[in-house]
Parts: structure tokens; C-alpha cells; sequence
């Protein structure tokens, strides 16, 4: 084997690793441009594969897309997941550190997942509400589980209305801070906190 040969073999990525290294590319196009202005080519030829390769993963844009999103939704469910036994408002602060500091550390997927709304693709669309719904279900389910404020999921109707307002609100505060707010981590997790619950508060 000559020395370029075992260089290609030590750079070949295992199916999951490519996968995850395509998503990556794509999450940082994504996050910079409108849907419409990305081209498959760009993230065949950024990767380094061939578009056929790509394609083998992702038969179309709209599939690669989507799972650009997906990724990044399971991200941010993995990071606001609730623990059992814990007060919801012991939590809070801790859940929006790590929150927080998955956005600063990936702002290309965090922005790549919202520009998914204004995709003109409906399908597309229709998997951002998904995951959006995904992440109202856990804070509600965390809602309904906590000692203080379970009471709330049978006297508030409006509390899911409630919750899905402050995803928007806490949407628009990160993507503001990512353009170069001064406030610090500290001041955006206060901010984020007090609008939740003042969001709980009867």
C-alpha cells in the first residue's frame, strides 16, 4: 500500500460519521442562506464526496433538509429534557444553561433549524412544526409532572398557547443574541426564565 492509499483509508468515514459530516455541512449552509438559495452540489463538493454519494443518503433536497432539522431538534430535546423528581423551577436555570450553550456552540444548525419556517416547501414546513410541537409536548409533560405547577395543565386551557408563546419568544431572543447582543449567557437565561415564569404564574 503506498502512502496515498493509506491515507484514503485512514480518512474513510464510517456511514454514520459521513452522515453526521453531511448534516454538519448542511446545517452551515442552511443557517446562511434561504432554502432555495443552497444547492446540493455545495455540500457534495464542501464534504469532499461525489453528489452521487450524497444522494445515496439524501435522495432529494427536501429529504436532506429535513433531516438537518430533525438533527438539530433532537439536539435541543436532549438538552431541555426534564429529570424526574426534580421542581420544574430548580431545573429551569440549569436546562437553559445547556440549552444556551448549545446554541453559542452550534449556531449554524440552531439558525438552520429555524429558517425552516420560512422554507417555501411545505413539507419542510411541516417538519419544523413537527419537532416545535415536539419540544411544547416535553415542557408541557415536564408541566403536568412537577409539584407546583402540575395543577396548572387542568386549570389553564390556554396553557399550551402559553407555552408554544414563549418558544417563539425564547426563538427570537437566541437568534438576536447570536447576532451580536451584549448581553451575556447569564443575562439571556434571566430573561428566558423570568418570561417562562411569569408565562406560569396565575
Amino acid at each position: 500500500m503506498t502512502a496515498k492509499e493509506g491515507e484514503r483509508t485512514r480518512r474513510r468515514l464510517s456511514t454514520g460519521e459521513r452522515r453526521e459530516q453531511l448534516l454538519a455541512v448542511g446545517a452551515g449552509l442552511f443557517s446562511e442562506s434561504p432554502y432555495d438559495e443552497v444547492w446540493i452540489e455545495q455540500v457534495a463538493e464542501i464534504a469532499g464526496v461525489s453528489r452521487g454519494l450524497l444522494y445515496h443518503y439524501f435522495p432529494t433536497k427536501r429529504d436532506f433538509f429535513a433531516a438537518v432539522v430533525e438533527r438539530e431538534s433532537e439536539r435541543m430535546l436532549r438538552m431541555t429534557a426534564a429529570v424526574p423528581g426534580i421542581p420544574a423551577r430548580e431545573q429551569l436555570d440549569a436546562n437553559l444553561d445547556a440549552f444556551l450553550a448549545y446554541v453559542e456552540e452550534h449556531a449554524h444548525g440552531y439558525r438552520a433549524f429555524h429558517r425552516a419556517d420560512a422554507s417555501g416547501d411545505q413539507a419542510v414546513r411541516k417538519v419544523y412544526q413537527r419537532a416545535l410541537g415536539a419540544q411544547e409536548r416535553q415542557i408541557l409533560e415536564a408541566i403536568a409532572a412537577d409539584p407546583e405547577f402540575g395543577r396548572l395543565s387542568d386549570e389553564r386551557p390556554e396553557l399550551r398557547l402559553a407555552v408554544r408563546g414563549w418558544l417563539a419568544f425564547t426563538t427570537a431572543v437566541c437568534l438576536e443574541w447570536l447576532r451580536g447582543s451584549d448581553l451575556s449567557r447569564e443575562q439571556v437565561r434571566d430573561l428566558c426564565a423570568r418570561a417562562l415564569l411569569g408565562t406560569l404564574a396565575p
